[in-house]
């Protein structure tokens, strides 16, 4: 009964809106293999778990500065005054079932969303994904990288916490130091000098709301572009400008999936109950005259730390304008290595003069510039990672801070130009040993599905 009802629905909406055809081409759509296609998976699938535990959170948390005298569970703060915004944390930390639990998930999920992001990128860039036709999509990528940079800053602030504090402090600093615009910016987005009133519930806005709307639709149309244009395939037999190998949506490819959403899902689970993150109980509430001893941010913002620590100090004015020394490290800086990387397909493509479409990758080795270039440019940001950490490195090793800073100087400096010119040597070589090497034969193929100018080629 049940599934003669289900088909007589099913040919009702088929006869109205024609919804076979769709489902039967979408069904047969051919995703690659290789394990590298899944980090942009792993980015989707953090997201969604990003919502859902979001959406949790939500319920218990109150945006709001107003101090108020903390009585709860945990008697280390009994009595002490702090943020009601800290006080729901606190609350959802100890006397909300599985409060904890839930927001150190969030956190992880957070931090394997931009991780998965950065390497998704990173894989483009050193297989030349970025190529015609998929610019579009390459400026998607990078701009949904800067959203959830923005994102994780927004989150990162809105416990109330002294280290949360503290970001926050810094972040009102970096936008300050805009030339000219710089005041009317702080006061759009922090509503007054921090800490404000205003500036928790702006935050969570745009933390809750817009920025996930926007990373949604972007997502939306960063898919909907790939569906289009057909996923790209690494060098191998049967791959051509004109061919696509690789698994079915479905059963294949949907099984491999839905496994790895419930792997991931079960992993961040683990570590939001067995590792201890952002314990903000420890940290106490914020407060505008204390300082809290090797505070760090969360990683994906460890290089701007580190660029601020690493730049000699100078002030530069402009008539009656200063622009401080945090300008040129914290807001100059980011946007010249995000600027370079949104223009770098169309400059690649202007000293190239190429402009043909392209739908087999490079390999890293058979484009040696640019991987040594990309090898350069992360050791670079690397360094500068370890100079956000810089106080704690010095501890750790018994040295002093001067020391530590002025060798990682030192070494940003000469590290990433020897490492760059390193692999470009590495590359050459492997093409010249490549060359010599017999190309293995074809394997056999077991089917052809043609799709307008597209040859499709499913091997399962």
């Amino acid at each position: 009964m049940i599934q003669w009802l289900g088909r007589k629905m099913a040919r009702w909406f088929d006869s109205r809106l024609g919804l076979a055809t769709f489902f039967r081409k979408a069904l047969n759509h051919v995703f690659p293999d290789h394990w590298s296609f899944m980090l942009g998976e792993i980015a989707l699938y953090s997201f969604l778990i990003l919502v859902f535990t979001g959406i949790f959170l939500m319920m218990f948390f109150h945006d709001s500065s107003t101090q108020v005298v903390y009585h709860g569970s945990y008697r280390a703060l009994d009595g002490v005054k702090m943020s009601d915004a800290y006080r729901s944390v606190i609350h959802l930390d100890f006397d909300v079932r599985a409060g904890n639990f839930v927001r150190q998930m969030h956190h992880w999920a957070a931090l394997i969303f931009l991780a998965a992001i950065l390497v998704h990128a990173l894989r483009i860039f050193f297989t030349a994904a970025y190529r015609k036709p998929r610019e579009i999509n390459w400026i998607i990528g990078l701009t949904l990288l800067l959203l959830a940079l923005a994102n994780g800053y927004f989150g990162y602030s809105l416990p109330g916490d002294l280290l949360s504090g503290l970001g926050m402090r810094i972040g009102y600093s970096i936008l300050l130091s805009l030339p000219v615009i710089g005041p009317w910016a702080t006061f759009i987005l922090f509503g007054s000098t921090v800490p404000s009133a205003a500036t928790l519930p702006r935050f969570y806005s745009l933390h809750i709301f817009f920025v996930p709307a926007a990373i949604s639709a972007l997502l939306v149309l960063h898919l909907g572009i790939i569906w289009r244009q057909y996923h790209t395939n690494y060098p191998g037999p049967g791959r051509t400008r004109r061919t696509i190998v690789g698994s079915r949506l479905y059963p294949s490819y949907a099984i491999k999936s839905i496994g790895l959403f419930f792997l991931l899902f079960a992993f961040i689970a683990a570590l939001g109950g067995l590792v201890q993150i952002d314990p903000i109980w420890v940290y106490g509430p914020f407060d505008p005259i204390a300082s809290m001893p090797f505070a760090q941010p969360d990683w994906y913002l460890g290089w701007i730390e580190g660029a601020m620590r690493l730049l000699p100090p100078f002030n530069l004015h402009l008539g009656s304008y200063l622009v401080p020394n945090v300008f040129f490290s914290a807001m100059l800086f980011p946007m010249l290595v995000f600027g370079v990387l949104y223009c770098y397909p169309f400059i690649e493509k202007l000293i190239s003069w190429d402009n043909q479409p392209h739908n087999v990758l490079r390999p890293p080795y058979l484009q040696p510039f640019n991987t040594g270039l990309g090898c350069a440019a992360l050791m670079f940001l690397l360094i500068l990672f370890f100079a956000g950490g810089d106080d704690v490195i010095a501890v750790s090793t018994g040295s002093s801070v001067v020391f530590i800073r002025r060798l990682l100087r030192l070494l940003a400096i000469t590290v990433p130009p020897l490492v760059g010119i390193a692999v470009y040597v590495l590359c050459k070589r492997a093409v010249r040993k490549r060359q010599r090497q017999v190309e293995p034969a074809q394997p056999e193929l077991t089917k052809v599905f043609e799709k307008g100018e597209i040859v499709v080629i499913d091997k399962h």
